[in-house]
């Protein structure tokens, strides 16, 4: 086969189109136009070299479909977590956002709240999440947790897991005591971030809305007991969150927390202190207030949050929440199923601080 011959089979391949074959000589053969006399020859050459890649076809590579990278728009270039944070700003101030009939902002949630409490969850606590997938996609549900810490973390860390843990990142409401929304600011603040007061009435009405309601029964007897009692639960009151639970028809989950009682051990609690700001307590621990604002900084310990099977409640008569037995029951069954997943969990894990 003749050279010709090739140089056509690779035309039909690359453009597609026929060849055109130039002789060397002959009268097919046009000759080259001479540069001007007072023309430098190296600016004929560049000339020359820039219309032949002018004029050079494209050659489409196989799988490229013949068509050139599209430019980037500015909205691929700017990172997302920079588009959430202008969206946000301009949703503020536009006023383009819904507040609940409770106070909750879904969308400061997300933004401000939750990044720097994911930074806590993933990189200091190392939190594992397990049985997420007890957790309901969609309706109601009531979650009873564990609680310990000295200051409050494990319900912050729990919300965390519950958004960043579940399909439709549902939000979980918490039930907080009324010390949370008389402190300046803080109230305000809790109540933006879907934190609401531990009444019967709201955990209620929430639930029948759908959402996940957050209860920690031990209250301040469970986050402030001394480092000797640690994972011993307390009592846990007199079971109104089953008697809510019951109204509204939804499921009891129980959340074990592994990890929480050891970021903060607490050995003493000055009492006079404590009365002095309203406080329950006045924590003494190995660095605070021996360390001041150092002292405050917690213990990076590794957490394990499990998420236990559902306890049903909408199988029983609609009266069945005047059955103080019933309810005195289901209370036991939530905290003797929290507890047991405690011990297991503890005899699993290696150390404080590797799980």
């Amino acid at each position: 086969m003749s050279r010709a011959t090739d140089f056509e089979g690779e035309a039909d391949t690359v453009s597609g189109a026929e060849a055109q074959i130039i002789p060397l000589h002959g009268p097919g053969r046009e000759k080259a136009a001479a540069p001007p006399a007072d023309r430098d020859p190296r600016e004929a050459d560049a000339a020359n070299q820039d219309r032949a890649r002018h004029d050079a076809p494209v050659v489409a590579f196989p799988g490229s479909g013949g068509h050139a990278a599209p430019e980037p728009s500015d909205t691929d270039v700017l990172p997302a977590s920079l588009l959430s944070a202008l969206e946000f700003l301009r949703d503020r101030l536009t006023g383009d956002y819904t507040v609940d009939e409770f106070g909750f902002d879904a969308g400061l949630t997300e933004a401000v709240v939750l990044p720097p409490l994911r930074a806590l969850y993933r990189k200091w606590f190392r939190v594992s999440t397990f049985g997420a997938d007890n957790l309901p996609a969609e309706g109601g549900a009531l979650l009873v947790c564990n609680h310990s810490g000295t200051v409050p973390l494990d319900a912050l860390m729990t919300a965390v897991a519950v958004h960043d843990e579940t399909p439709g990142s549902r939000h979980l409401r918490g039930l907080g005591a009324d010390l949370v929304f008389r402190v300046p600011l803080v109230g305000s603040f809790a109540r933006k971030s879907g934190q609401t007061l531990a009444c019967a009435e709201d955990a209620e009405r929430l639930l029948r809305k759908g959402e996940l309601v957050g209860v920690w029964p031990e209250g301040f007897k469970g986050i402030g007991k001394p480092f000797s009692a640690r994972y011993k639960l307390q009592r846990f009151g007199r079971g109104g969150f089953v008697s809510a639970a019951l109204r509204a028809g939804v499921p009891i989950i129980p959340v074990s927390i592994v990890g929480a009682e050891e970021i903060y051990p607490k050995l003493g609690d000055i009492r006079l202190l404590a009365r002095m700001l309203g406080l329950p307590y006045f924590p003494v621990t190995p660095f605070f207030p021996l360390l001041g604002p150092l002292g405050a900084i917690p213990l990076p310990t590794k957490w394990s949050i499990e998420f236990g099977e559902p306890i049903p409640t909408d199988a029983y008569a609609p009266d069945a929440v005047d059955d103080p037995m019933l309810v005195f029951t289901l209370t036991d069954q939530v905290r003797e199923s929290i507890q047991q997943t405690l011990y297991r969990r503890l005899s699993q894990r290696k150390s404080v601080f590797r799980g």
